[in-house]
């Protein structure tokens, strides 16, 4: 299914939590409703530290219907790394970077290699 578009109150969760979590980073993983991101799911043992956070993928209920992924980088840099591009891999087609001071435009969409792709915040 191809995402076009984040609800805004699930932007500003996502933004909360960011704010919520500093400095540490938080990570959940995300599901959608006819191509617009809706839902923020967070799994158990998912562990956030300071230079990175981790899902555990074998905890993830098969029926979420996972889209994608979002985490902060307390750092504010608004772009994957490498062990970033590594977890979009094998967590869905469309991620969120959210950043530090998270206010409403610290943040950024991306594909799974990385490629940043626009996408629409609708009430």
């Amino acid at each position: 299914m191809k995402i076009s578009a984040i609800n805004r109150n699930t932007l500003d969760l996502l933004l909360e939590m960011g704010r919520g979590s500093h400095p540490r980073e938080f990570a959940a993983l995300l599901s959608s409703n006819n191509g617009v991101i809706t839902d923020v799911n967070l799994i158990p043992g998912t562990i956030g530290g300071e230079a990175s956070a981790s899902v555990p993928f074998e905890m993830v209920p098969l029926h979420l219907g996972i889209v994608g992924s979002a985490h902060s980088h307390p750092n504010g840099v608004i772009r994957p790394s490498d062990a970033d591009i590594r977890f979009f891999a094998v967590s869905g087609s469309c991620h969120i970077i959210v950043g530090y001071p998270y206010g409403p435009d610290d943040w950024q969409s991306f594909y799974a290699d990385g490629t940043p792709v626009g996408l629409k915040v609708i009430a």
